[in-house]
Formats: structure tokens, sequence, C-alpha cells
């Protein structure tokens, strides 16, 4: 079956774009490519801007089945290292249709081809708070993840390759886990030791609570800890 005017569409602009970037996707350039008249784009994706958004949809659709597949482990956490990993190789790898998509952020009208992706992010997101290993909420977590990761991986393509250091994206990821996930839990025998531990420790400072009482808990946390 021959393609269809709107797939020949997608098609010739995503052969510009990668070619020349955003700035070559010209309405008249892409209706010359694909062998319409302009007012067909028009019909088709309303706008220019909805030519983008397809098109981005178009190189996007690799990344977004790739990142829907990863499979799910036991170790949230480490799902979410995969997960970035992902993302910054796809990023390099196709710094055209990246930088299409979180290039030009706009505020409240982002493509679907980013609207998917963080959907899939908050996915990751609410299985590690549902593990019990979230220090900071959801939303709070889902966007210092995204803005680390986009931000890395565009200065990543910003950089001629032989200046890339290897290392770099591992080392922001690191630093995002650490600022957002807790280490695993204690095993269940161990918790009630461990929490009785912290609060034994917070007890000097808990102005709450009378000497009195702070002397009577103190006796309370030491024998629990010392019998357990």
């Amino acid at each position: 079956m021959p393609p269809s005017t709107r797939d020949r569409i997608i098609a010739a602009a995503d052969a510009l774009l990668r070619e020349g970037g955003r700035e070559a996707v010209s309405t008249r350039a892409v209706s010359a490519a694909a062998g319409v008249q302009a007012p067909a784009i028009y019909r088709i994706f309303g706008d220019k801007q909805g030519l983008l958004d397809a098109v981005a949809g178009h190189g996007f659709a690799t990344y977004l089945a790739g990142k829907s597949a990863l499979p799910h482990t036991a170790d949230p956490v480490a799902d979410l290292r995969a997960g970035w990993d992902l993302h910054v190789g796809f990023g390099v790898a196709n710094p055209a249709c990246y930088t299409l998509i979180y290039g030009e952020p706009r505020p409240g009208a982002d493509s679907p081809a980013a609207v998917a992706a963080a959907e899939i992010l908050a996915a990751q997101v609410r299985r590690i708070a549902e593990a019990g290993r979230l220090r900071v909420s959801e939303e709070r977590a889902a966007h210092l993840i995204h803005a680390a990761g986009c931000g890395m991986t565009l200065t990543l393509i910003s950089l001629p390759p032989e200046r890339r250091d290897p290392d770099l994206s591992a080392l922001a990821r690191e630093a995002v886990i650490a600022a957002v996930t807790t280490d695993p839990a204690p095993s269940p025998d161990a918790a009630p030791v461990a929490g009785a531990v912290a609060l034994r420790a917070a007890l000097p400072t808990a102005t709450v609570l009378t000497p009195a009482e702070r002397a009577l808990m103190t006796e309370w946390l030491d024998r629990f800890t010392t019998e357990r």
C-alpha cells in the first residue's frame, strides 16, 4: 500500500529536520519534498507547529516503545536508572528530534510525544513511592529527574563528540537518584530496631518532652534495642 499523504509529509519533514534542523522544516520545503501543495499541510496538521509535533511523535516512537518495554525488576530505582540511560542515549543519537521536543519549552502546550514520555516517567516514580523509597513528593521527584535528564542530554548534544565525558551522565543520574530516593528498606526484623535507634538519637533535641519524659523514653528505647 502506498504511503498516505500524511505519511509522505511527515517523512519529508523528518528528513529535512535530520539534514538541516528545525529551521529547514519550512512549509515550502516540506511541500516540495513531499510533492504536495502547501494547503494540504495546513488541512492535515492545522499549522506548522502541528506538523512539527507530528514529526516529533514519529521520531520519538521508537524511544517511547523502548521505554514502555523496559522490564520491571524488583528494584524500581534500578529501573529508573535504565530509563535515564535510555533517555540520554536516544537524545544524543537523535539530536534533531530531541531538540525539537525539548529544546524550546512551551508551557502548558507540550508536544504529545513529551506528554507520553512524562507519563512513563511518572509511572516509574510511582513504583519507587510504592516501595517506600521516595524522600520527596512524586511530582517533585518527576520534575527534578526530568529537568536533570533533559539538561544533561542537551548539554551532551551541544558538545562535540570528542569532548563528551562518558561518565558525566552517570554522575548526574546518581546525584539525582540520591536526592529523591532512600536506600532500600531494612529487613522486617531490623526495621523496628533501626527506627528505635533513630528515635533514641533524636531524643536530646526533643524539646516537646520534659526531662523526665525524655529519661523514661530513653530507658524504654534502650531496653527495646538491647532485648531485640
